[in-house]
């Protein structure tokens, strides 16, 4: 039924001026974001041939992970410390119930320590044990899809953490290697 059929005539709230730009912009870049990561390759070729990551940054490098592990992005929260644990595991959040670790990626890779920002994110990914776990960063950037030539390989870098290096234009893109990023074990 319509609002009329009530008798009802609603009107809009007010929106904040300053709100309302800074709102409208993060929603557009969430919304592209979003619609990227649905809208996959159309045929079977193309799928063929493409292959999609999340690009993030940290401390204004860029990286990477493969789309198909990412749960979600979300936005930070309070975090609760863990006793006992390696530094880059900074704690737990409590997403819909389920208990999700988070890893300070800039510890991780032994970058420097920054404190989060506005624009820092969780990037909550898919183990294949089930499990989730959650990628603080600096801020996401884009959805990536490249083809397999634009992919080499490389197993030296952090640590061996890094899985490959996506080349785009003239600007290289740090693939990680996520199983190995949320190994914690050894530094226990």
């Amino acid at each position: 039924m319509s609002r009329e059929a009530y008798g009802v005539e609603l009107e809009p709230a007010e929106p904040d001026p300053k709100e309302e730009g800074r709102a409208a912009s993060h929603d557009l870049d969430w919304e592209r974001l979003a619609r990227a990561a649905a809208s996959g390759p159309q045929d079977r070729e193309d799928a063929a041939l493409l292959r999609e990551f999340l690009t993030f940054q940290l401390a204004g490098d860029p990286y990477a992970v493969p789309v198909e592990r990412v749960r979600e992005i979300v936005r930070m929260r309070p975090v609760t410390p863990v006793p006992r644990v390696p530094a880059a595991l900074r704690g737990v959040i409590s997403l819909r119930g389920e208990i999700v670790e988070v890893v300070d990626l800039r510890l991780q890779l032994g970058l420097t320590a920054a404190e989060p920002t506005r624009t820092s994110r969780i990037i909550v990914l898919h183990g294949d044990d089930g499990k989730m776990s959650g990628l603080l960063v600096d801020a996401v950037t884009d959805v990536l899809r490249v083809t397999e030539e634009a992919i080499r390989s490389d197993g030296q870098g952090e640590s061996g953490r890094v899985a490959a290096l996506c080349v785009r234009g003239d600007q290289f893109i740090s693939v990680l290697d996520f199983e190995r990023v949320l190994d914690l074990g050894d530094e226990l």
